[in-house]
C-alpha cells in the first residue's frame, strides 16, 4: 500500500465513526499531512455541523503556533471529494483555498448535483494540485448508502431476517417464536442505531408487538415505517406510542398525529415498494432495514428493490410454517455469530 493509499485508509477510518449521525449527508474523513507527518485529522461528526475539512485543519490551527505555514507546505487528502456550494455549512473548497493548502488527494467525486466535479474544479482554479482515485472503490463503498439515494432517488435498503435451520420464517398459526439467540438480536439493534429506518408490515406489527428501538444499547432508534393498508392495527402497539417519527403507508389517509404520518399510496395493488421507497426519499431518508414479515420481504425482492440481505439461521427447527424469502444464485458471505450463522448478500448490479 502506498502512502497516498494509507493516508486515505486513515480517513475511511476516521469516516465510519460518523455512521448513524450524518444522514443524509455522506460519511466523510480528512487527514492533513506535512512532511510525511499527520498534524491534523477529522470527520463528518452530525448532520448540520462542521465537516472533516474543518475539523482536520481547526486540529492543527489548534495544536500548532506556525499552523498557517503548516499548512501552506501540506497535503489533505480526504476520502470524498469537498463540496463547493453553501448548504448546512460553508463550502469546504473555499475553506481549503483560504488557507493555501496546495495539495489534495481525492478518495472519490462527490455525485450530489450541486458537487459532482465542481468542488475538485475550484480547487484546481485556484491553484491547488488534486489528485483523485486514491481507493476509489474503498470510498465509493462506504457511502453507497448515500450513493444510492443520490444516483437511485431511493434509501438504500436491507433486508434483515431470521430463519429456522429447515428454512421457516414463522409458524403457521401467527403465534410468536424466537429463532435467534440474544447476541444476534443485540446485534440488529446495533444495525438500527446506524441506519435511518426500519420497516415492518401489518402482520410483523400485529404479532410481535415491536418497538424497532435499540433499547440493547445506546444509540439513536431508528424511524419507524409500517404498511397498513387498512389501517387496521391497533393504536395500543408500540409503534403508536409517539417515541420515534413513525410513517404508516395505508390506502385511506394522508395526516399527521403527532409523531405519527399517515401516508396514502395513490394504488394499493401496484407498485408499492417502488412507491414507499419514493416516498421516503422525498423524506431524506437515506437507509432502510427491512425487517418482515416473509410477505413484505418477498414483495421488495421480487421488484428488485434491495441492496443488501442479512439472514440469521438459528438451531431451531419447525417442521411446518411460513417458508422464509429466498435469494438464489447469489453467493452470500457466511459467519458465525454466537449460537446462529449469519449470511451477507449484496444485490450488486451484474447480479
Amino acid at each position: 500500500m502506498s502512502g497516498h493509499e494509507l493516508y486515505m485508509q486513515r480517513c475511511l477510518d476516521l469516516a465510519v465513526l460518523g455512521i448513524g449521525k450524518v444522514s443524509p449527508n455522506p460519511m466523510v474523513g480528512a487527514v492533513i499531512v506535512h512532511d510525511e507527518r499527520i498534524i491534523g485529522e477529522g470527520y463528518h461528526r452530525q448532520y448540520g455541523q462542521a465537516h472533516a475539512e474543518v475539523n482536520a485543519i481547526n486540529q492543527v490551527l489548534a495544536h500548532f503556533e506556525n499552523a498557517a505555514e503548516l499548512l501552506r507546505n501540506s497535503t489533505i487528502y480526504v476520502s470524498l471529494e469537498p463540496c463547493s456550494h453553501y448548504g448546512k455549512t460553508p463550502p469546504c473548497a473555499d475553506l481549503i483555498i483560504a488557507h493555501q493548502i496546495p495539495n489534495l488527494v481525492v478518495g472519490c467525486t462527490d455525485p450530489f448535483e450541486k458537487v459532482n466535479g465542481n468542488g475538485i474544479g475550484k480547487l484546481q482554479a485556484a491553484g491547488i494540485k488534486v489528485m483523485s482515485g486514491v481507493l476509489e472503490q474503498e470510498c465509493q463503498w462506504l457511502n453507497r448508502r448515500f450513493f444510492t439515494r443520490v444516483q437511485k432517488k431511493r434509501p438504500y435498503v436491507i433486508l434483515k431476517w431470521a430463519q429456522t435451520s429447515d428454512g421457516f420464517f414463522a409458524p403457521g398459526d401467527g403465534s410468536q417464536f424466537w429463532i435467534t439467540g440474544e447476541e444476534s438480536r443485540r446485534l440488529v439493534h446495533q444495525w438500527r442505531s446506524e441506519e435511518d429506518a426500519v420497516l415492518v408490515g401489518k402482520n410483523t406489527a400485529a404479532i410481535d408487538n415491536p418497538k424497532l428501538d435499540t433499547r440493547f444499547l445506546p444509540g439513536r432508534s431508528p424511524k419507524r415505517i409500517v404498511i397498513d393498508r387498512k389501517l387496521s392495527l391497533s393504536k395500543t402497539l408500540h409503534l403508536f406510542d409517539q417515541s420515534v417519527e413513525t410513517f404508516i403507508f395505508n390506502e385511506l389517509k394522508t395526516d399527521v398525529e403527532g409523531k405519527i404520518k399517515y401516508i396514502a399510496l395513490e394504488d394499493f395493488d401496484r407498485f408499492v415498494p417502488h412507491y414507499i421507497l419514493f416516498q421516503l426519499y422525498l423524506q431524506d431518508i437515506q437507509s432502510l432495514i427491512i425487517e418482515g414479515g416473509a410477505h413484505t420481504l418477498n414483495t421488495f425482492i421480487a421488484a428488485g428493490l434491495w441492496d443488501e440481505a442479512r439472514i440469521f439461521t438459528g438451531k431451531a427447527l419447525l417442521g411446518s410454517g411460513i417458508k422464509a424469502p429466498v435469494l438464489n444464485e447469489i453467493e452470500p458471505e457466511e459467519f458465525t455469530f454466537a449460537d446462529d450463522r449469519l449470511a451477507i448478500i449484496y444485490n450488486k448490479p451484474d447480479n
